[in-house]
């Protein structure tokens, strides 16, 4: 099957997760992608929280399947021949080096133009070109904190909290990919290549837009009505972290249910929309507080929300999460269950639209990971194993035009 992809060859020149979780997406959707990494070691994430001694960790294999392997020592002038080459019948090179290290290794964007004018160089940065953290190293809780999402999650009277997301990597590298993907729709334009950066603090900003929103409403009204603080509480100038509270202005909240006491995750998020409010009282049992004044309305129910959320958790006490979720569907309430990554994992229908896949790794052996978050009605990406380090090396030096004497003597000269 051809893939929209198909013809595009990106250099991959990144490690851990934001630029490869980038390269992977555009590996799915038909890109050639040339990995390089160091010869003896290569990508840190190969090695870093095995589960199997001496087999690629689920770090790497989780974010660089359909990809090639190249072993290369830039540092040296046989390395830098080759990244030449690369460079030359390339379309895209991605990277997440230090500030500057491009650069230092000789491969300025003057250098890349000269090479090849149609290149795109697409970078991940910890901080935007310019800012006074520049040349602050950043990984993803970093990110989280830099990028507004952390003092805005948690619970009021407790400290800042990261997600469990990958806002800072993965989402990061979701931006690139469409940076990547308009620039080559620009060059059938205009023949020419670009330079395409995203910075980690941008990439959670942009995911924490409604926190930014109501800073503004907050410095205009002095309270922000959605939060649990309201009306009871007190605001101070900047947002305050709400706790399970919906970003929309819908109240939500996770609440209880049957075995909550020995299972952790025992608990659903439930929703109490404006329009579901007659179907929510009628589904718990309630159907008094329909038409009540004191409950009618948003605005009438704040001050007693809590007094709800706790009402719903009797109700809550003799079902499981998904037999609540099960009866709540059925209303048409906003509600889930709170999943843990073993259910997601044994998921049949996640399984079914390969949201997760099960891949057969020639080492590993089989193993779940992600599959395209995106769907298509023509495109069904194929999710293939991660590559050995090295194990396309030969492979793409042949394909660079290199006879069997010269690798030799390149595996010779790049010998750890």
């Amino acid at each position: 099957m051809n893939t929209p992809l198909d013809g595009i060859k990106i250099i991959d020149f990144t490690h851990v997760q934001a630029g490869p979780a980038c390269t992977q997406l555009l590996a799915w959707f038909g890109a050639d992608v040339t990995k390089i990494e160091r010869p003896g070691s290569g990508d840190v994430t190969r090695s870093q929280l095995r589960d199997i001694p001496g087999v690629d960790a689920l770090y790497f294999t989780m974010l660089n399947s359909n990809k090639k392997s190249l072993t290369l020592d830039t540092k040296k002038p046989e390395g830098k021949e080759v990244l030449e080459k690369l460079i030359r019948e390339s379309d895209v090179l991605v990277e997440n080096f230090a500030p500057g290290a491009l650069d230092r290794m000789g491969f300025t964007w003057e250098r890349i133009q000269e090479l090849n004018p149609g290149m795109i160089l697409a970078s991940v940065k910890g901080f935007s070109d310019g800012h006074h953290y520049e040349d602050l190293k950043v990984y993803e809780n970093v990110a989280q904190c830099a990028g507004g999402a952390a003092s805005t999650t948690g619970f009021w009277d407790g400290p800042p909290m990261v997600s469990g997301a990958a806002l800072g990597d993965s989402n990061t590298g979701m931006h690139l990919a469409i940076g990547i993907l308009t620039a080559l729709m620009g060059r059938q334009q205009t023949g020419k290549g670009q330079k395409v950066s995203v910075s980690m603090q941008d990439a959670v900003l942009n995911l924490t837009r409604v926190k930014l929103r109501d800073q503004q409403r907050l410095e205009k009204i002095g309270y922000l009505e959605e939060y649990p603080q309201y009306p009871n509480g007190k605001f101070t100038d900047v947002v305050p972290r709400g706790g399970n509270a919906g970003g929309g202005g819908q109240p939500g909240w996770v609440l209880k249910c049957k075995g909550w006491e020995e299972d952790q995750n025992a608990y659903i998020y439930f929703t109490i929309q404006g329009h579901a409010w007659e179907p929510i009282c009628r589904a718990i049992g309630k159907p008094e507080w329909i038409a009540d004044p004191e409950y009618a309305t948003a605005q009438a129910r704040q001050d007693k929300i809590f007094d709800i959320f706790a009402y719903i958790e009797t109700w809550l006490a003799d079902k499981t999460k998904f037999e609540a979720v099960d009866i709540l569907r059925k209303f048409d309430i906003p509600c889930a269950p709170v999943l843990t990554m073993k259910e997601i994992a044994e998921d049949k229908s996640l399984r079914e639209s390969g949201s997760i896949v099960e891949v057969d790794h020639k080492v590993r052996g089989k193993y779940l990971t992600v599959g395209s978050p995106i769907k298509f009605s023509d495109l069904k990406p194929e999710i293939k194993e991660s590559p050995l380090l090295g194990e396309h090396t030969d492979e793409v030096l042949k394909r660079l035009g290199y006879n069997d004497e010269q690798i030799a003597a390149l595996h010779a000269a790049q010998a750890v």
